[in-house]
C-alpha cells in the first residue's frame, strides 16, 4: 500500500476534550540499523508488525507500507528483539475535512508533539495547507522519522527543534487523559 502523508511540529494543541485517543507502544529492528524500518506497534488492543520505506530518495511523503496482524502473543514474543522503543498518546483530531494524527510523546521523548495527516493521494496532499496548530512542515526530516526517535531522548533531537523554533510542550499544556 502506497502512503502518502505530510508531518508537522505542532505550535499548540488544539482541544482534544472530544477526540478519540489511545496508547501506541513501537518498537524498531534491527536495533543496530541507524535508521530502522521495521517497526513491531502496540496500536490499543491491536498488533501489528510494519515495514515503511519511502518510495524515492528525495521524498519521504510517499511511502511503500507492508503491514501483518499479528496476536498478542507474538508481539510481546517479538517486542523482545529491541529496547528502540517510543510510547506516545495518539489523538484523532478532526480538521477541516481530515483527521489529524496528534501524537504527544512519552516518557524520554515527553515535550514532543507532531501532527500526521494522510491522504488518498498525491493531489490532495499538495492542496492541503498547513492547519493553524502546527509550527513548521517537516516530512522530509529524518531525524523526526520514527525509526530514527527509538532510542533517543528529547534531549538528543533538541539541536534539530531549535532550528525550527519549536517549543517544548509540557505536561501542563497537555491534557492528562493516560
Amino acid at each position: 500500500m502506497i502512503e502518502y502523508e505530510l508531518t508537522y511540529l505542532a505550535k499548540y494543541l488544539p482541544d482534544l476534550s472530544n477526540s478519540k485517543h489511545k496508547e501506541i507502544i513501537d518498537i524498531y529492528f534491527p536495533e543496530s540499523k541507524r535508521h530502522p524500518d521495521l517497526r513491531l506497534r502496540k496500536n490499543g488492543d491491536k498488533y501489528e508488525m510494519t515495514k515503511k520505506c519511502p518510495t524515492n530518495d528525495e521524498d519521504s511523503s510517499v511511502q511503500l507500507e507492508q503491514t501483518i496482524i499479528l496476536e498478542k502473543e507474538e508481539f510481546e514474543a517479538l517486542s523482545k528483539v529491541s529496547k528502540r522503543i517510543v510510547r506516545k498518546i495518539r489523538y484523532y483530531y478532526s480538521y477541516k475535512d481530515k483527521i489529524a494524527e496528534i501524537d504527544v510523546f512519552q516518557d524520554n521523548l515527553k515535550g514532543l508533539v507532531l501532527v500526521d495527516v494522510e491522504f488518498s493521494d498525491e493531489t490532495e496532499k499538495a492542496k492541503f495547507k498547513t492547519p493553524n496548530f502546527c509550527l513548521v512542515e517537516i516530512t522530509q526530516e529524518e531525524f523526526i522519522a520514527g525509526g530514527m526517535l527509538s532510542g533517543k531522548s528529547y534531549s538528543d533531537i533538541e539541536q534539530n527543534l531549535k532550528k525550527y523554533n519549536y517549543k517544548k510542550l509540557i505536561e501542563s499544556s497537555i491534557q492528562k487523559t493516560f
